[in-house]
Formats: structure tokens, C-alpha cells, sequence
């Protein structure tokens, strides 16, 4: 069993950053960031393939989120600039073993959620 806890969530303006962190009780190949806004399915973020440093982002953050890890801390990062009202929602950390590690890719362990609010 692998447990995710995320942090670094909040509120902010248009225009602003955030950055949110996962830390994991272990180790696993695949992760990534997920996010559910209020009467929407929960649609993938980014996806970080551990050992290739592979990523796929979703087309609405391309360009503004970056997902990273620090493994000495077994830390996932997104870090999100340019942040929308539209990019508010409830955002989870994934973790499971896919090789591909694609947006489409199935997740075995999730956190429980760290909200995010972005104003006009």
C-alpha cells in the first residue's frame, strides 16, 4: 500500500503560481496529477515516468504546469503558472506501475485531494 499526501494548494488570482507537492510512503514507476472541478469527470493533469523522466501533459496546462519529483524525498511536484479560473478544482496525487505512464494509464494509489481556487 502506497499512501500520497498532497500540500501546497490554495487560493490565487489569475496570472499567479502555485506548486503542489506529493509525498509518497514509497516508490513506484509511474505518477501524476489529476484534477475534478465541481460537475466534471476527474480528467489527468501530467504524468511523470520516474526512471525516463518521461511527462504528457493535458493540452489545456501544456505550457504552463511542469511535473517533476525529488527522489532523495520521494516528492512529486506540479508546479502551475499562469493559473485560470478554469484550472480550479480539486487536484489528487496518483501513483501505480504502468510502463507507458500516459495520461490514459491506470492508477492503483491516490491522495486525497488538495483543493485549488482560482479568481478573476
Amino acid at each position: 500500500q502506497v499512501q500520497l499526501v498532497e500540500s501546497g494548494g490554495g487560493s490565487v488570482q489569475a496570472g499567479g503560481s502555485l506548486r503542489l507537492a506529493c509525498a509518497a510512503s514509497a516508490y513506484t514507476g509511474c505518477m501524476g496529477w489529476f484534477r475534478q472541478a465541481p460537475g466534471k469527470e476527474r480528467e489527468a493533469v501530467a504524468t511523470l515516468r520516474r526512471a525516463s523522466l518521461s511527462t504528457y501533459y493535458h493540452n489545456s496546462v501544456s505550457g504552463r504546469f511542469a511535473i517533476s519529483q525529488d527522489n532523495a524525498k520521494n516528492t512529486l511536484y506540479l508546479q502551475m503558472n499562469s493559473l485560470k479560473p478554469e484550472d480550479t478544482a480539486v487536484y489528487y496525487c496518483a501513483a501505480g506501475s504502468s510502463r507507458q505512464c500516459t495520461l490514459s494509464s491506470p492508477f492503483s494509489y491516490w491522495g486525497q485531494g488538495i483543493q485549488v481556487t482560482v479568481s478573476s
